[in-house]
């Protein structure tokens, strides 16, 4: 597979949130078929969903990658699970984390599968995700919308 860019959103608000954010950057920095990681300003955040929780610290980072959206996906999926996110099946949904790590844009790769669906399907409602992107590359058209991340971002702030 080409060398493409990703972005992922990194979330945690459970625990000593800036460490799982250090931590999952260098553990995605180290998979193999990765490289060239950025990282955006980091920004603290309240939660999407219920509100009885703590505060998010969330970022942007982008890679440079050889691996495929479903290899990528599960790459990510392991990292969560050795920085101590438990299971789909055994955590509340849009409940705290110790870490969060989604996948939002691979290339210009559209896909729509079983647990995956590129770019990430509510990336242009949430602030949260398109500041930090924008930091990164504010110019790049999210595909699908026909819209840059300036630009939805600019649309979440009317």
């Amino acid at each position: 597979m080409p060398i493409e860019s990703a972005y992922l959103a990194l979330g945690s608000n459970l625990g000593d949130r800036r460490r799982h954010l250090d931590a999952a950057v260098g553990a995605v920095a180290a998979l193999p078929g990765v490289s060239g990681l950025r990282l955006s300003r980091v920004r603290e955040t309240a939660p999407v969903g219920p509100q009885d929780q703590g505060a998010f610290l969330n970022a942007v980072a982008e890679i440079r990658t050889t691996l495929g959206p479903a290899d990528l996906l599960a790459a990510l999926l392991a990292v969560e699970a050795r920085l101590g996110r438990p299971a789909r099946d055994q955590r509340r949904h849009w409940g705290p984390r110790e870490i969060d790590l989604d996948l939002l844009m691979l290339g210009g790769q559209r896909v729509n599968a079983d647990g995956l669906t590129l770019p990430h399907p509510r990336l242009h409602e949430r602030r949260f995700v398109l500041e930090p992107l924008h930091d990164l590359t504010p110019d790049a058209v999210v595909s699908g919308t026909g819209r840059t991340v300036a630009e939805l971002l600019a649309r979440l702030r009317r």
